[in-house]
């Protein structure tokens, strides 16, 4: 029996080696004294093919369109927007009910669309997107919208404090008062004031408004410009309600800018105008002011007074047609007149100038005998008139009656106070 143990051990031995010389013929990675078990295992492993893997598509791009879509009374102030999620947008087209094509201006990363064209009252606008994905699969969208239309609308217009229009680009004095004139009255006088917006370079300088009446906002800063600022005035009235269904009915704007400080005093003490460029006495100029008391004219008391205060050059003409009757003095009356005169520098709303007057020369820089202008001689009233800026300043002082009031461009005879007493969104 131990015989046979025996031979059955060595038979079972080699049987073993027979079947490991067999595997290694079979692999030629693996020697023949190599051994089976966990390497063999990790060895066959290695040479399996790997399980491919699959990512999932990208997800669908969407696009949004504001304002959306059948929406009606829409703002006209409002901007149209397309927005593609999970894409990018790639055509908009926006069309107008009367024909008129709406552009706009692609984001740098191509998610969204913005119209750079305002929008209409009373107007259907169409608007036609696509986009695609990240794999290139497109969608498309179309939103049809209406604006509002309103009762009434107003325009504001952006003038000088004379009434003249504000002209872009040009050069004004450092007592320039912004007016913004509306063609209707203006019951909501707190909504238009928070569309009207003045913004001055360098630096931004502190200034205000101030309502004159129903249909008129002046805007002046808190002290005299800096020489050079760059002011713009922008009116954003389109679409803002100032009334009962009344709206702005567009926009507006100007750039201008302030030249230099041009200050000229009239003592009605010396009988005298000063004139300072840059805080530099630059000319002397003898003159004659308001002769002083009053008459009854047609409505009303008449001052022959040049009342103390703070004037702006507001325009200027030459010739200009003088006549009394305009303030209630007819021309037939003893001190009634109407008259071209030459080289004429107008700083007050109810017609006071610096104008050339040689018949009283004998008077100026003596006595005062006109019905409140102040009289220069030819040579001086032309070189004011040459060298005056609407918005330049003119203080006249030590003369008699009641002082410059605020209506006849006295803005600048008004305290800080005052003067922003006088906004509608004062507290």
């Amino acid at each position: 029996m131990a015989g046979i143990s025996r031979r059955g051990f060595t038979v079972g031995a080699a049987g073993a080696a027979g079947l490991l010389l067999l595997d290694a013929c079979s692999r030629k990675t693996r020697s023949a004294g190599s051994t089976g078990g966990a390497g063999a295992a990790a060895e066959q492993s290695s040479s399996a093919t790997p399980t491919p893997t699959t990512s999932a598509p990208p997800p669908p791009v969407t696009l949004t369109v504001s304002p959306a879509d059948g929406t009606g009374s829409v703002n006209p102030a409002s901007i149209i927007t397309v927005t593609a999620t999970n894409g990018t947008v790639g055509d908009v087209s926006v069309q107008s009910s009367s024909g008129a094509a709406i552009a706009g201006a692609l984001s740098a990363d191509k998610k969204t669309w913005t119209a750079t064209q305002q929008l209409g009252y009373s107007h259907t606008y169409t608007v036609t997107a696509t986009a695609a994905n990240e794999a290139g699969s497109p969608a498309s969208a179309t939103a049809k919208f209406t604006t509002l239309t309103p009762g009434n609308m107003t325009m504001p217009y952006l003038n000088t404090r004379g009434g003249g229009s504000l002209q872009n680009g040009a050069k004004y004095g450092v007592g320039f008062v912004i007016r913004v004139h509306f063609d209707e009255r203006i019951t909501d006088k707190a909504a238009a004031e928070k569309a009207l917006v003045v913004t001055t370079a360098p630096t931004q300088v502190v200034g205000g408004w101030f309502w004159l009446d129903a249909q008129n906002v002046l805007w002046r800063p808190q002290a005299y410009f800096p020489a050079g600022t760059t002011v713009t005035v922008n009116a954003n009235m389109l679409g803002v309600q100032v009334g009962p269904n009344l709206f702005g009915q567009d926009n507006a704007a100007a750039t201008f800018t302030i030249g230099d400080k041009h200050v000229s005093v009239a003592d009605d003490n010396t009988h005298m105008v000063n004139v300072y460029f840059n805080d530099q006495l630059v000319r002397q100029m003898p003159t004659s002011m308001g002769r002083g008391g009053y008459l009854d004219g047609t409505d009303g008391t008449i001052s022959l007074y040049t009342p103390s205060g703070t004037y702006t050059v507001l325009d200027q003409a030459n010739p200009v047609l003088m006549d009394s009757s305009t303030f209630g003095l007819p021309t037939t009356s003893r001190f009634g007149y109407k008259e071209y005169i030459a080289w004429a520098t107008r700083i007050s709303t109810d017609g006071i100038y610096l104008h050339e007057l040689d018949s009283t020369v004998w008077a100026q820089g003596k006595q005062d005998t006109s019905h409140g202008c102040l009289n220069l001689n030819k040579s001086n009233a032309m070189w004011f008139y040459q060298n005056a800026m609407i918005g330049d300043v003119v203080t006249v002082q030590n003369t008699g009656g009641a002082p410059l009031a605020q209506w006849q461009n006295g803005d600048w005879s008004l305290s800080w106070d005052q003067w922003v007493a006088g906004s509608a969104l004062h507290a």
